[in-house]
């Protein structure tokens, strides 16, 4: 059965993308067979399933290149210490709730953070895992959720030596198990996670190099605060990127959140590797590391795509975010369209190195049929040429009324159809008590290599 989504401004995607006004979408199975005028399309498949868009903005599926879905059950969740640094946010909170974690709270974490993709349009997601309590089959019970929800991901296990050497093995294994396993998925990928530098010693690095599939990629934290490049520098007498360059671990599918705190050394090498860096807006202003200027990065040729870093699944919010605030730290109300509004397209870019899908993020014939209708009617004329001006002051504050995922309908007039949000809710709230007393019976003060 052919479906149709219309009644919408249709905005296709990629470097050049059309605007088509009272324009439609129209899938069979995943994939896209026709886009342009609703009416045309009404008459070209008359008896086809009709979703409307009200008016609204009808785009290609969002693409989140950086989440933590691990954190879902840590909202209220106080500490019981002071966290004056970014190393005491990690080691007094974070490293913590990755310890308390077990597999039904991970399984359910996965399911609500997969529910709010799917209510924020983001049909495609990278998630960073960690639950060094529940590692073996971690990344199967989070693939699981995702599928539920009906999501394509693509899925890491955090390798890491602070909770000392059997852990990191069994996170190599975890990550290895499940690229073999995936291999050939064309919804679920994996790419092999890593923590930071300054958290995995050489014998794990060269453990890590030797045995990952040479297409594997990485998934890593880079320079989010400068604990990591003062501690590796400390320990191993180099940067965390001239580190991973030297073990082979820096190629195009290098997925390197934050790189905050680099020099200019380092980002000619991210871009002469063709590496990705993940800016985090929302989540660094959160913690208080700093700001990635986004437009000088860009300029020194590096790929920058976008994530939430686990403070929510918002994309376009993390967009509006993040052009707001380089303007505030420019103190320029003229910046942010040198470098911003490339950052979907980045994500984009990013997710085709991970799946063999030339057309994703776009909405064109024979692309997949990931689609969304943004509830943002436009009052003014919108055209490519503003489309970023549209959807940073509108989009962004709007709810996301429908969302198609490879042809299926998971969200429909803003009701999920895959998954009960509020159920899975109701059952999070059975478990993350007994989450949060282990999390307070566990103490802090772990040493950053084991």
């Amino acid at each position: 059965m052919t479906s149709i989504l219309g009644n919408g401004v249709v905005i296709t995607g990629g470097p050049r993308p059309d605007v088509i006004s009272c324009g439609g979408v129209a899938w069979h199975g995943d994939r896209i067979v026709e886009v342009g005028p609703a009416d045309e399309l009404r008459r070209e498949y008359p008896d086809a399933d009709v979703l409307n868009a009200h008016g609204g903005l009808i785009m290609p599926g969002l693409v989140n290149v950086h989440h933590h879905f691990y954190s879902a059950l840590a909202r209220g969740l106080d500490a019981g210490a002071p966290m004056v640094n970014f190393a005491e946010v990690l080691d007094r909170l974070w490293w913590r709730l990755d310890r308390a974690l077990d597999a039904e709270t991970v399984r359910l974490s996965a399911e609500l953070c997969a529910a709010e993709c799917v209510r924020q349009g983001c049909t495609t997601v990278f998630d960073h895992h960690s639950s060094p309590s529940f590692i073996d089959g971690s990344l199967d019970t989070i693939a699981a959720a995702v599928e539920r929800a009906g999501l394509s991901a693509v899925l890491c296990y955090e390798v890491t030596d602070r909770n000392g050497r059997d852990g990191a093995m069994a996170g190599i294994a975890e990550n290895l198990r499940f690229l073999e396993a995936r291999d050939n998925d064309a919804r679920i990928r994996g790419v092999f996670g890593l923590h930071a530098s300054f958290t995995l010693g050489d014998d794990t690095l060269r453990e890590i190099a030797r045995l990952r599939p040479a297409n594997a990629g990485c998934h890593i934290h880079v320079a989010e605060d400068p604990v990591d490049g003062e501690e590796t520098r400390r320990h191993f007498g180099t940067d965390p990127v001239t580190r991973l360059e030297r073990y082979g671990l820096l190629d195009d599918r290098a997925l390197l959140a934050h790189a905050i705190h680099l020099d200019e050394d380092a980002y000619a090498t991210i871009a002469r590797c063709q590496a990705a860096i993940l800016n985090n807006p929302e989540s660094n202003a959160n913690n208080g590391v700093g700001r990635l200027d986004v437009a000088e990065i860009a300029d020194r040729g590096c790929l920058v795509g976008l994530g939430t870093d686990g403070m929510s699944s918002s994309i376009l919010r993390a967009l509006r975010f993040g052009f707001l605030g380089q303007r505030h730290a420019r103190a320029d109300p003229s910046a942010g369209f040198e470098a911003q509004p490339r950052l979907l397209d980045a994500n984009v870019e990013i997710a085709r190195r991970f799946f063999n899908e030339p057309l994703l993020g776009e909405l064109r014939v024979g692309a997949p049929a990931d689609v969304i209708a943004v509830d943002a009617v436009p009052p003014t004329p919108l055209q490519a040429a503003n489309l970023f001006g549209h959807l940073v002051y509108a989009a962004a504050e709007y709810p996301v009324r429908h969302t198609i995922a490879r042809g299926r309908t998971l969200l429909e007039d803003h009701r999920h159809t895959s998954v009960d949000p509020a159920a899975i809710a109701n059952e999070a709230a059975e478990h993350s008590t007994a989450l949060w007393e282990r999390f307070h019976a566990l103490q802090w003060g772990a040493r950053y290599l084991g």
